[in-house]
C-alpha cells in the first residue's frame, strides 16, 4: 500500500513536469534516436526542479525504450566517451591534496566520479524506473561482450545497482500455489536450474506437503522476483536429484522430516548478473524453515557443478595417458549406462573433483566454481561430492553428472564465511579431504614415474 502511495505520487509529480516542459519548444516526440535520447540526458544532467527532472527521467528511459540495437550500442558509447569524470576538476583535486590542502580528499573523491553515475541516479527518479534500469543492464551485458570501451560505463551501473540491491532492501517471502497465476509462471520462466516442463511439475515442487519455494524481492520492482529457493524437505540428505523430481514419488510426511535440502536456486534478473545481494541469504531460509518447522535439524543444498566438465577440458591437470584416454569416454553417450566404465571414471573424477574444489582458483583468487562461491560466500561447508548426482542431459554434458552437498550449520555460517571471505578459505568435510589426498597421491606417484 505504501509503496502505491509512493508510486502514485511520483507518477503525478512526473506528469506536472511534462506538462511544464510541453510549454516549452522541447518535443519528446521529436527525441527517438542515440543523438536525442544523449540530449535529453544532457538536459536532465543541468536541471534542477524536481518536477521537471523527474519527467526529463521519465523521457530519457521512454527514448531508450523506443531505440533499436544499433542505437542503444551509440547510446552507450555517448555515455562511455561524454560523460566521465569532469578532468579539469580531478586536476584540480589532485593538485589541492597534493598541497595538503584541508578536505582535499573527499574533493578528489567526489570529482573522480563519473557523470553518468550522477545521471543514473537522476533516471532512477522516474515512477518505475529501478526496473528499467535492470533491463538496461541487461542491453548493457549483451553489447559489451568484445568491447572494452563499455566496460567503464557497465562498471558505473553496477556500482549503484550493487548499493541499491544490497540485502537490507530485500524481503523474503513464501510462494505456494495459492499465489498469484503471474507469480507462478514467473516460476516456470525463470527456473534455471532444473527446467519445470508445465504447470503439474510445478504443483509437484511447491504444493505436496513435504516441498516449500521462497522468494526475494525488492521494493523497487513490485512483484518481480530476485531469486527463487526451491526446498525439499526429507529424511536424510540425498545424493542425487532424479528422486526428488520424480513423478511418482511418495511425499515424506512431515513429521519424519529431518533435512530441509535447497535443490534449486534460480537467479531472476538477468540484469543484476554479478551483483551481490549481500551474504546470508540462505540463513534467512534456514531460519524460516525452523520457525514453521522446528524438528530440522540439517540443512543442506543438492547443487550442480556447472562448470567442472568445462575444466576439465581445458585445465593442464598431470593426468596419466591411461586417464586421459578414460576420460575421453565421457564424450560417449549414456557412458554412465557402462557399470565397469562408470567406476573406472568415478575413481578418476572424484579426486579430480575434490581438487576443483578446493584448490582450482579463478584470477581473483576465489574457487573457479561460481555455485560453490556463492554458498561458501554464505558460510555452507562443502559437505560431500555425489557420483552420478544428475543424470540428465544437462548434467551429464555440464559436470559429468555430478552433484554437491553444501551443509549450512547455523551455529558455523557466520565462521565459516569470514574464513571464506577474508583467507579465501573453502571449509570442507573430511570425506572431501580425503578425496583431494588422494588425488595428491596420484599426482605424486606420477611425478615420480
Amino acid at each position: 500500500m505504501r509503496n502505491d502511495f509512493f508510486s502514485g505520487l511520483l507518477s503525478t509529480i512526473s506528469e506536472r513536469g511534462r506538462t511544464l516542459l510541453r510549454r516549452t519548444s522541447w518535443s519528446a516526440e521529436e527525441k527517438h534516436d542515440a543523438a536525442g535520447a544523449i540530449e535529453l540526458c544532457e538536459e536532465l544532467l543541468s536541471g534542477r526542479g524536481e518536477a521537471s527532472g523527474t519527467a526529463y527521467a521519465r523521457e530519457v528511459l521512454n527514448t531508450y525504450r523506443r531505440l533499436d540495437v544499433t542505437e542503444r550500442a551509440a547510446f552507450f558509447e555517448a555515455l562511455a566517451r561524454k560523460f566521465g569524470p569532469d578532468r579539469d576538476k580531478v586536476d584540480q583535486a589532485i593538485e589541492a591534496w597534493r598541497n595538503g590542502v584541508g578536505g582535499a580528499g573527499g574533493d578528489l573523491h567526489f570529482a573522480s566520479e563519473p557523470l553518468r553515475q550522477e545521471l543514473f541516479r537522476r533516471l532512477n527518479r522516474a515512477p518505475g524506473a529501478t526496473g528499467e534500469l535492470v533491463d538496461m543492464r541487461t542491453d548493457l551485458i549483451d553489447l559489451k561482450k568484445d568491447r572494452k570501451d563499455l566496460d567503464s560505463v557497465d562498471r558505473d551501473l553496477v556500482h549503484l545497482l550493487s548499493s541499491w540491491f544490497n540485502r537490507g532492501f530485500l524481503v523474503l517471502r513464501k510462494i505456494d500455489w495459492s499465489a498469484p497465476a503471474i507469480m507462478l509462471e514467473k516460476l516456470i520462466r525463470y527456473e534455471a536450474v532444473h527446467r519445470i516442463h508445465d504447470w503439474d511439475d510445478l504443483r509437484r515442487r511447491i504444493d505436496p506437503v513435504d516441498r516449500r519455494c521462497y522468494a526475494f524481492f525488492h521494493p523497487a520492482l513490485n512483484d518481480e522476483p530476485l531469486i527463487f529457493v526451491e526446498v525439499a524437505l526429507t529424511e536424510a540428505i540425498p545424493g542425487a536429484i532424479a528422486p526428488l523430481l520424480a513423478e511418482d514419488r511418495q511425499p515424506v510426511a512431515i513429521e519424519r522430516a529431518r533435512t530441509a535440502v535447497f535443490y534449486s536456486i534460480s537467479n531472476c534478473q538477468r540484469g543484476l548478473a554479478g551483483i551481490s545481494f549481500g551474504n546470508f541469504l540462505i540463513k534467512q531460509v534456514v531460519e524460516e524453515l525452523r520457525r514453521d518447522l522446528p524438528r530440522l535439524d540439517t540443512f543442506v543444498t543438492l547443487s550442480p557443478v556447472p562448470g567442472f566438465m568445462r575444466w576439465l577440458k581445458k585445465a593442464d591437470l598431470p593426468v596419466t595417458d591411461e586417464d586421459r584416454a578414460l576420460l575421453a569416454k565421457l564424450e560417449q553417450p549414456n557412458w554412465f549406462e557402462d557399470t565397469e566404465l562408470s567406476e573406472q571414471l568415478r575413481a578418476v573424477i572424484e579426486p579430480l573433483a575434490a581438487y576443483y574444489f578446493l584448490k582450482a582458483k579463478n584470477a581473483r583468487g576465489k574457487p573457479v566454481d561460481s555455485v560453490a562461491r556463492f554458498h561458501l560466500g554464505n558460510g555452507a561447508r562443502l559437505e560431500r561430492i555425489d557420483w552420478m548426482g544428475d543424470l540428465s542431459p544437462k548434467g551429464v554434458s555440464e559436470s559429468a553428472g555430478l552433484m554437491v552437498n553444501y551443509l549450512y550449520h547455523l551455529d558455523d555460517i557466520e565462521k565459516n564465511h569470514e574464513a571464506f571471505a577474508n583467507d579465501d578459505e573453502v571449509v570442507a568435510s573430511g570425506a572431501v579431504k580425503k578425496l583431494l589426498k588422494t588425488e595428491g597421491r596420484r599426482l605424486l606417484d606420477l611425478r615420480l614415474s
